[in-house]
């Protein structure tokens, strides 16, 4: 059998390198949220497909559109629009809870993601202005960060008894939900038990569209009223506010990709 060439072996090396940057590329930017197993098939697979003549050719090509893509996405803000059409903004009114959504916790210093706490704190500021006089707040299931991870519902539950030690809002706990559907079933079952007619809807901007439309499919008249954005100034004024909105837009349209073919999205 004959032995490639040098360069042969060098194309195939390079390849396999492109590859496996562009997977490690795109899990940042997709801001896929696996587990480290799931994350080392992903990167071998871009290794895999950058080993061979064809695919890498595809990754070259692909990797050039995606430079370009990135240049104009960090040096102008033109991911406004798409964010704008995102969000669903609408004026609160009287209604029967107030949904807090959940975001995210970090398991290491058992602390809430800062979309978490916003989404809390606007859940509360509705309850003090008096529109409703219960909150919900979610409890992630075991498929979510590590088993030990806390839970966002301890968390929560903590803040709130920190903030009002007494004379604070009745809270439920939608409990071992993993995605946002789960959620709104756990919602529309406590609707349909304490005679709910409307609830409030509280979560990130960029979110906020896509909650209520699962909220309304599962029969909830949800209106949305959602949080200020921590993570990145909306106006997009800097490249690191850009590159965050780009990571939201990412996931949010991959979130819907998965959505439409069957599978279900983390959130």
């Amino acid at each position: 059998m004959r032995t490639p060439e040098p360069q042969t072996w060098w194309e195939v090396g390079k390849g396999a390198v492109m590859g496996a940057a562009l997977a490690v590329l795109a899990a940042y930017l997709g801001e896929i949220r696996g587990t480290v197993p799931v994350l080392l098939v992903l990167i071998m697979a871009g290794g895999v497909a950058g080993a061979f003549v064809w695919t890498r050719r595809v990754l070259k090509v692909g990797a050039a559109v995606l430079a370009l893509l990135l240049a104009l996405c960090l040096l102008t803000p033109v991911l406004r629009a798409p964010l704008a059409a995102l969000t669903l903004a609408q004026r609160p009114v009287r209604a029967d809870a107030i949904v807090v959504l959940g975001g995210g916790v970090q398991c290491g210093t058992r602390v809430l993601e800062s979309s978490s706490l916003a989404r809390l704190v606007r859940g509360l500021e509705l309850w003090r202005d008096g529109y409703a006089p219960v909150l919900t707040v979610s409890e992630q299931s075991g498929l979510l960060g590590p088993a030990d991870c806390v839970k966002m519902s301890e968390l929560e539950r903590a803040q709130v008894s920190t903030l009002y030690p007494s004379g604070g809002p009745q809270v439920l706990t939608l409990r071992h939900v993993t995605t946002t559907r789960d959620e709104a079933a756990r919602v529309r079952d406590l609707a349909r038990a304490r005679g709910w007619r409307r609830v409030l809807l509280v979560t990130s901007p960029s979110h906020s569209r896509r909650a209520a439309r699962l909220f309304a499919a599962y029969g909830v008249t949800a209106v949305s009223v959602p949080a200020g954005e921590t993570r990145y100034d909306l106006t997009l004024p800097l490249p690191a506010d850009r590159l965050a909105a780009l990571k939201t837009l990412l996931y949010e349209g991959l979130s819907r990709a998965v959505a439409s073919v069957g599978g279900t999205p983390e959130r």
